[in-house]
């Protein structure tokens, strides 16, 4: 396991390419192109002000730069540096930006959830889209890049549209079954729609392309309900997160209840493996006088005895939004494992057999965990904690790396690059790469 230097960013804003072969990340008001493999720059661009958002387009050939302040998208070219677009909102403002699958169009979402705009590179035509439900959620495009779904609200009631996404037309208007429609989401085939009501109402439901009514599902009344969706990879399960602290997991055939995964404090199943960090003490060297000049030294992994206690926090009832239940559901690539994160247990990481259905290992870090990521390729887990450290969970075990560096970087995001042989690192003024193997063996 080899780590790249540390390179200057802000915000996270640092993605893959499409193509995988280029690394995109914003410097304030910088846009830096590198290669991936050896992270050299290949183009490097100024915008009018500091970035907020960046995007790929699909084909990875542009770059959008979205300055929310400012009301302005810039695009940049990769094959033709000397190429510029802007388009500027003026007074209707800007609140979010993205591209079309077509890389030709982008898509942006006025102040106040006034409008979605569709600006066309190709003959510069506008066109727009009505009475959009959110601005930065509630607009998903099918995997083939052919349709695209957005929530809507008119007349204080919800509704979902279909467009085709090579003319722009409506294919399908539809109510849907929520009072307060929260989200929607494609299914991987592109058949299925599934959209879920606000946290007050324990509602999903899942609706086919042409706007035809398949299933509701809800698992209790008079509480609150869902806080996250999401569809395996292989289209056969929708995980249904809740604030009781579970993950329902639905069959894609009676769209009922397959397992109920439970996330109890306490663990007693002794098939269970437990995982516990433990982190050695800051150590002040002989020659270091300050506290502030301390050094942190590497963590590892002890396997824990049954029952165990798991730590955990009490959500405050007087604020909105708790910090309870499942909130992060993630399945592997071959949808055999899943694991899950629950909210009112932020140290604490559930890896679940979704062949047997059983808890198969915890992982319970000494900080909260800030995000996780399935290997594209293999049955591999990495996480972060905003640490300065990389976690690692197999079949085979534990492992925590510390990342190297001038200053600590403390990692609050991971991307695998599809090869699955690196992770880009990021915090929130630094990125790096970890290669899991030499980048020079595949050159």
């Amino acid at each position: 396991m080899n780590f790249s230097e540390c390179f200057k960013q802000t915000g996270q804003l640092c993605k893959f390419s499409p193509n995988q072969k280029a690394l995109a990340n914003a410097a304030q008001y910088r846009l830096v192109i590198r290669d991936v493999k050896s992270l050299q720059i290949k183009a490097l661009f100024t915008c009018l002000d500091n970035i907020n958002h960046i995007e790929w387009s699909a084909d990875s050939m542009f770059l959008l730069c979205a300055m929310y302040k400012r009301g302005i998208i810039q695009v940049w070219s990769l094959e033709n540096t000397e190429w510029t677009c802007k388009i500027d909102h003026g007074s209707l403002g800007l609140v979010y930006a993205r591209w079309s699958p077509d890389s030709r169009h982008i898509l942006s979402t006025s102040d106040f959830k006034l409008r979605i705009t569709v600006w066309s590179l190709i003959n510069k035509a506008v066109s727009y889209i009505k009475f959009p439900k959110h601005s930065q959620k509630g607009l998903e495009f099918s995997k083939n890049g052919k349709y695209m779904a957005v929530a809507e609200r008119r007349n204080h009631k919800d509704f979902i549209s279909i467009f085709a996404c090579d003319t722009w037309e409506m294919l399908k208007h539809f109510a849907t079954d929520t009072k307060d429609l929260s989200d929607i989401s494609f299914s991987p085939n592109g058949n299925m729609i599934a959209a879920w009501d606000s946290k007050l109402e324990y509602k999903v439901v899942i609706y086919s392309l042409d706007g035809r009514f398949i299933s509701s599902y809800s698992a209790y009344d008079y509480a609150l309900g869902v806080k996250s969706v999401t569809w395996s990879p292989t289209n056969q399960f929708l995980a249904v997160g809740s604030y009781d602290q579970q993950v329902r997991l639905l069959n894609n055939v009676t769209w009922k209840s397959i397992c109920e995964f439970q996330h109890p404090p306490k663990i007693t199943n002794p098939h269970t493996t437990i995982y516990l960090e433990i982190e050695k003490k800051n150590v002040l060297l002989p020659w270091e006088t300050e506290p502030g000049t301390s050094r942190s030294q590497p963590s590892h992994y002890a396997v824990q005895d049954k029952p165990y206690q798991l730590p955990s926090i009490r959500p405050d009832a007087e604020k909105p939004n708790p910090k309870l239940g499942v909130g992060s559901v993630s399945f592997s690539y071959n949808s055999h494992y899943m694991a899950t994160k629950n909210d009112n247990m932020p140290n604490v990481l559930w890896v679940w057999d979704l062949r047997s259905l059983k808890l198969v290992s915890l992982l319970v870090q000494c900080h909260a965990i800030k995000a996780f990521s399935w290997d594209p390729k293999e049955i591999r887990l990495a996480l972060c904690a905003g640490t300065n450290k990389l976690y690692m969970w197999s079949l085979a075990g534990c492992l925590a790396v510390e990342v190297p560096g001038e200053g600590d970087i403390a990692v609050t995001s991971l991307t695998w690059h599809e090869s699955g042989d690196s992770i880009l690192l990021a915090s929130k003024d630094q990125m790096c790469m970890c290669f899991l193997t030499n980048p020079e063996d595949s050159m």
